[in-house]
């Protein structure tokens, strides 16, 4: 596993701002600009009032590339930070430690452009409401719009306030939906109507939707492996194979060394957006288990193997946390550490040189800016045919080869890594490798979920109950967010029904409760994104709709349904059923940006199965229950009695017995693993 520092000698540089004493890698990579950067902090905001300053809030991340590239064209430059400094008080915002801040601002922005991004910049009045803002401004236009913002500020003040005062009741209504009362039944139909809009959509060409850039957006996958799984539609199965394909094959997935970036930038998967997300590859894996499980293809299990390995390798801290990114640029030029030229490969290859320039596609295919991606376009029986290799041979060599080009490879200058870790992506990850285990029983898989779990447990829940946010440095200072709530205790849930150890499940449970009391707003049915503690923003905003990463209100409606079938506790099925009836109407007018929410759907409106398994052998027959792909059902399991309610008075001495229920209702138990099998399907 490798380590990389962002320690900081303050005595190299010629300025040193109040990001100094941040643990943000991002924060720090902007501690010596000579902008007076401050952090966002109460202290700050009161400097902005008690001076009569405007605000401007950038927001970025580590591996954005554009931020790297606004940083050095303007905030590295003295003429830039001049006016910076003298009228403004620039705050510094990590999105990924403080999605929160990255809401509002990124919705305001949006309301006055119509589009978002990354590096966002919004300017702010005094008490923070937005009022103008952009994403990457080449220097001269940023410094044309700073003069512009003070000129008009302190010309007309009043115009400005009362253009904020729009754009923040904008903020403030922009997520509200009615509470939905009526009694009707959710129906397939919804769904039916759903993914027949969502079709038109789907390239099959290339897979994925019919547009660039291209995301991998997992849970849109999914959700339709779901959705083939009830209804049969073999056009869907199609669609998702084509797409988890050409993903595989694609430039956006790391062919030697495992893992995905984030986007490419075209409609094949070919030019990556090169930043690697532990948020994608957390889901991807996820999403690729899932799919081997239904359709049994190699290369789905190949491509779980090979990114676990690359998380394990470049994502993952001594004490079992994840790392949350790294950069796309290396030498400040993006993608130079993963890309080739064919000079370097024959050098190091040899003989094997014309197979890896077959495989790769070294070639008007491969080739971008002068070198080339890695990238495949034929299946491993065609190559191995054309080099007289079997397919086991042809295997061997390519893995030959690729242990070749990844030891050169690391001998590279190394992208940058963000090696702070948060709980909500540790999270995702830690689910990743529980479910990967539940379809390959793979022990290292589990291993290192527990390690995982246990370091969420004893480092990030804090002795009141609820969750921080970030890690570093034994540093754990931020708040939670829902999200840091919703993806753990899905997490717990489902390294639960990996080993059945009881204290994950009792984890989730108090979570699930602290959320309730300190996220939850009655009058809407939806969990606020911040506490009711939280202070310093305008809004309290409500995360909905599914995007790269599900909503944080999607999971905790889905995690509640969980919690309410594993201890039959209405409150949290009627919490969950609530929210999905506020949602229904959105997921049918647009499930791409629902699909979390159209899963849920699937678990009301169709049978969904408990499965408990009580003796010695529960592992064993859970694992064989777990070679097909069954998407409605959880597991519970005990080697002996249990209190739990899906668990209580079912220990039979001496046997291991499996009881299906459904609905309040079971089947009679049995021992034998077909029987059960059948009564799932």
């Amino acid at each position: 596993m490798h380590r990389y520092s962002t320690q900081m000698n303050t005595n190299d540089h010629q300025h040193t701002n109040q990001l100094i004493s941040e643990t943000s890698p991002y924060l720090l990579q902007h501690a010596h600009n000579p902008v007076d950067w401050h952090p966002w902090s109460d202290k700050t905001l009161q400097k902005a009032r008690d001076e009569n300053k405007l605000i401007l809030v950038s927001i970025g991340y580590s591996a954005c590339h554009w931020c790297h590239v606004m940083e050095h064209e303007s905030f590295e430059d003295e003429d830039v930070a001049r006016v910076m400094n003298e009228h403004f008080i620039s705050i510094k915002v990590d999105r990924e430690e403080r999605p929160d801040i990255d809401q509002i601002y990124m919705n305001a922005v949006q309301l006055m452009t119509g589009s978002g991004g990354w590096p966002l910049n919004c300017f702010a009045l005094p008490d923070g409401r937005p009022f103008y803002g952009g994403t990457y401004f080449p220097k001269q236009n940023w410094l044309h719009i700073l003069n512009a913002i003070a000129r008009e500020y302190r010309e007309e003040p009043e115009k400005v306030s009362e253009y904020a005062d729009q754009v923040t009741a904008g903020i403030q209504q922009s997520d509200t939906l009615p509470f939905v009362s009526n009694e009707v039944e959710f129906s397939m139909e919804t769904l039916e109507v759903a993914v027949s809009r969502m079709k038109r959509q789907f390239d099959w060409e290339e897979g994925g939707m019919n547009r660039a850039p291209k995301f991998p957006m997992p849970n849109n996958y999914e959700f339709l492996l779901n959705y083939y799984y009830h209804s049969r539609d073999t056009e869907i199965l199609k669609f998702v194979e084509l797409t988890l394909e050409k993903m595989a094959f694609g430039g956006i997935y790391d062919q030697i060394g495992g893992g995905f970036a984030r986007y490419s930038v075209d409609a094949f998967w070919k030019v990556p957006h090169f930043e690697k997300m532990l948020y994608d590859n957390a889901q991807l894996v996820t999403l690729y288990a899932q799919a081997y499980q239904l359709t049994k293809n190699p290369l789905y299990k190949q491509i779980v193997y090979q990114t676990l390995d690359f998380i394990k390798r470049e994502m993952t801290v001594e004490n079992g946390a994840f790392y949350t990114a790294l950069d796309a640029d290396s030498e400040g030029v993006e993608g130079k550490y993963y890309v080739w030229t064919k000079e370097e490969m024959e050098t190091l290859l040899g003989h094997d040189f014309p197979l890896a320039e077959r495989y790769y596609n070294l070639n008007h295919i491969g080739k971008w800016e002068n070198h080339y991606i890695l990238l495949r376009r034929e299946h491993n029986q065609v190559i191995a045919h054309e080099f007289g290799y079997s397919e086991k041979e042809l295997a061997d060599k390519i893995d030959h080869i690729n242990q070749i080009l990844l030891e050169q490879r690391e001998k590279r200058v190394r992208p940058g890594l963000d090696d702070k870790s948060l709980t909500s992506w540790n999270a995702m990850m830690l689910k990743g490798y529980a479910d990967a285990f539940q379809v390959f029983n793979e022990p290292e898989f589990l291993t290192l979920a527990q390690q995982n779990a246990a370091f969420i447990v004893n480092n990030q829940i804090r002795e009141d109950g609820g969750l921080n946010h970030n890690y570093k440095n034994g540093i754990s200072n931020l708040d939670g967010f829902l999200e840091d709530y919703a993806f753990t205790i899905e997490a717990l849930l489902s390294l639960y029904q990996a080993d059945f150890e009881e204290n994950w499940l009792v984890h989730a449970k108090q979570l699930a409760d602290y959320t309730i009391e300190h996220f939850f707003d009655p009058e809407s049915g939806f969990f606020f994104f911040t506490p009711h503690r939280a202070t310093g923003l305008i809004a309290r905003k409500m995360e909905l709709g599914d995007n790269v990463i599900p909503a944080s209100n999607s999971c905790m409606a889905k995690a509640l349904f969980l919690l309410g079938e594993f201890f039959a506790e209405e409150q949290y099925s009627t919490i969950s059923r609530q929210m999905l009836k506020n949602m229904e109407s959105q997921i049918s007018q647009y499930l791409s940006g629902y699909s979390n929410w159209g899963v849920l759907m699937l678990w009301f409106c169709k049978p969904f199965y408990e499965v408990a398994i009580t003796g010695n052998e529960l592992l064993a027959k859970k694992q064989a229950l777990n070679t097909e792909y069954i998407p409605n059902k959880l597991f519970a399991g005990s080697t002996k009695g249990s209190n739990l309610p899906l668990l209580a008075n079912r220990y039979v001495n001496e046997k291991t017995m499996i009881y299906v229920c459904c609905n309040k209702t079971c089947q009679k138990p049995t021992e034998n693993v077909a029987e059960a099998m059948q009564l799932l399907s």
